[in-house]
C-alpha cells in the first residue's frame, strides 16, 4: 500500500459520515419544507425566547458547517489523524482537534445571529431601509466580493493550502494541544471563508444551491491546482451579482431568497 493510500485510510470514519449525514439532512429539510422553520429570519421574527432561537439556529448551523467546511479541511484532518496515531489516546486527540475547529465556527455563527438581530431592529426602525431589502443583499455580496481581493484572505488561504507546514510548526502531543491546534486551524479557515459563509447565512439553512456552489468554491480555493486563480474570478462574479441586485432589485428573490 502506498503512503498516500495509507494516509487516506487514517481519515477518521466519523468525518466523512458527518459530511454525508449533514448533506442528507439538508436535502431532506429542503425537500420537506422544514428548512424555513430554522432560518434565522423566522427564528428572530418568531415568538421564541432569544436563547431558544439561538440554540435552534446553532443546531442547524452545525449541519451547514459539517456539510460545507469539513470537506475543505480534509487534508489537515488526514495529516493530523496520521500524526496522532502514536499518541496514547488517538481517538480523543482527534476528537479534540475537530472540536477546536468547530468551536471557532460555532462562535462565528452565534455572533452572526446576534448581529442579524441588531440588523432586524435597525430595519424595523428605518422604514426607508425596510422598503429596500436589496441594499442589504447587495451589500453582503459586495463585501464577499471585495474580500476575495484582500491580503487577509490571501494569507489565511496560504495557511490552509499548506496543512503540512502548519502541522509541523504547531503540532504538540496531548488532548489539550490538539484542541488548540484545531482552534488555530479553524481561525485561519474562518479568516479566508467568513465572508462567503455570511452569504450562506443570508441564503438560509439548507439552501442547497448556495450550499453546493459555495462549498465547491471554498474547497477548490484551498485544494484545487488553480485555486489561487479562482479567488479573483469568484470576487469579480460576486461583485457582478452585487451590481445586478442593486441595479435590478427584482433579482433579489432568486439570488438571496428574498431575505430581510
Amino acid at each position: 500500500m502506498s503512503t498516500t493510500r495509507a494516509t487516506a485510510h487514517r481519515l477518521p470514519v466519523a468525518v466523512p459520515v458527518a459530511i454525508a449525514a449533514a448533506w442528507a439532512v439538508a436535502v431532506i429539510a429542503q425537500a420537506s419544507g422544514k428548512a424555513e422553520l430554522l432560518h434565522h429570519d423566522a427564528l428572530i421574527e418568531g415568538h421564541l425566547p432569544v436563547w431558544v432561537a439561538l440554540c435552534l439556529f446553532l443546531l442547524a448551523w452545525q449541519v451547514m458547517i459539517a456539510a460545507m467546511m469539513l470537506p475543505s479541511t480534509l487534508p489537515m484532518v488526514r495529516l493530523f489523524a496520521a500524526a496522532s496515531t502514536s499518541q496514547e489516546r488517538p481517538g480523543e486527540t482527534q476528537a479534540a482537534f475537530l472540536v477546536g475547529y468547530l468551536v471557532v465556527w460555532t462562535v462565528f455563527g452565534a455572533l452572526a445571529f446576534v448581529g442579524d438581530m441588531g440588523l432586524h431592529h435597525l430595519v424595523d426602525a428605518t422604514p426607508w431601509l425596510a422598503a429596500r431589502p436589496w441594499l442589504i443583499a447587495g451589500s453582503a455580496l459586495s463585501l464577499a466580493g471585495v474580500f476575495q481581493f484582500s491580503a487577509v484572505k490571501d494569507r489565511c488561504l496560504s495557511e490552509c493550502r499548506h496543512p503540512g507546514a502548519y502541522l509541523l510548526a504547531h503540532y504538540r502531543r496531548g488532548v489539550g494541544e490538539a484542541f488548540r491546534l484545531g482552534r488555530g486551524h479553524g481561525l485561519f479557515c474562518l479568516g479566508c471563508c467568513w465572508a462567503l459563509m455570511l452569504l450562506m447565512f443570508a441564503a438560509g439553512v439548507a439552501n442547497l444551491w448556495w450550499m453546493a456552489g459555495l462549498t465547491a468554491l471554498m474547497v477548490y480555493e484551498k485544494t484545487g491546482r488553480r485555486g489561487r486563480r479562482a479567488v479573483p474570478v469568484a470576487g469579480i462574479a460576486l461583485l457582478a451579482c452585487a451590481a445586478l441586485v442593486l441595479a435590478q432589485p427584482h433579482w433579489l428573490p432568486p439570488i438571496l431568497g428574498g431575505n430581510h
